[in-house]
């Protein structure tokens, strides 16, 4: 049994493991992260997400502060998230968008999720969840509600994920999602828990159950979607599920707490 001082360690490490995998922020980490080490943190997604929105958040109350419309402070605090997570999940969507639209065989939409050149259904799903999570923000507006959403919905992204990479197999016999391999129960339970209080403190707690059946609806559907496709998930699939969760919450939150 870890001492307490070693279990404070070990979340502590944990938790930077994942700031560093989810984001780009300037963190030192002494040894190269291995793929049993993302599976084992991944109970921190939320915290990092969390982090990233509150990014976008800050950002928001700047551009508000400066007098700029809602229209255009939620376009910078979308292109700060970017920023902060250096793309990662729109890549995934996008290789993701491209490989089910564009392939035939499950080889095939292998290959093509690989390519680092983007196509049509890439653009087009970009342009989707780009235009979906703006429309969201400017439609909620108000500052200190802008932050809520922004820091439920990426907190909430991001809490999905380790269940999904439970539940759904690695497509690949390579790769980052063989690597990590499948999280821990425990890892996945803590960071659904982690969601569902972000999205309880900007839903209420009845809303954030109803929201999180819906994320957890979206990911069964997007799990079914990935068997028959490629049977199985890979690293870009794991990315798309954030894009998706996140465009569900911020658009659940522009439904309720809009302007």
């Amino acid at each position: 049994m870890d001492t307490p001082d070693a279990l404070l360690y070990r979340l502590a490490a944990d938790l930077k493991i994942s700031i560093v995998f989810c984001t780009r922020l300037p963190l030192a980490h002494p040894k190269p992260i291995a793929g049993e080490d993302i599976a084992r943190a991944s109970w921190a997604f939320p915290i990092a997400g969390a982090l990233v929105g509150a990014a976008g958040a800050l950002v928001y109350w700047i551009s508000f502060r400066l007098g700029l419309p809602a229209a255009l402070a939620a376009g910078l605090a979308l292109a700060a998230t970017l920023i902060a997570t250096g793309c990662l999940h729109e890549d995934g969507l996008a290789d993701t968008a491209d490989g089910f639209g564009g392939g035939k065989a499950v080889a095939d939409k292998l290959q093509i999720m690989r390519d680092s050149r983007i196509g049509t259904y890439g653009v087009c799903a970009l342009i989707i969840s780009l235009i979906l999570r703006w429309s969201a923000v400017t439609a909620i507006a108000h500052p200190p509600t802008v932050t809520m959403a922004l820091i439920a919905a990426h907190a909430s992204a991001r809490a999905a994920l380790p269940m999904f990479m439970r539940s759904v197999p690695p497509a690949r016999s390579d790769g980052l999602s063989v690597q990590a391999g499948r999280p821990p129960a425990t890892s996945a339970i803590v960071a659904m828990l982690l969601g569902l209080v972000a999205l309880g403190f900007a839903l209420g707690p009845i809303w954030a159950l109803a929201a999180l059946c819906l994320l957890l609806v979206a990911n069964i559907l997007l799990a079914s979607l990935c068997m028959g496709q490629i049977r199985g998930q890979t690293g870009d699939v794991i990315g798309a599920a954030e894009q998706v969760n996140e465009t569900l919450v911020l658009l659940t939150c522009a439904a309720l707490l809009k302007a």
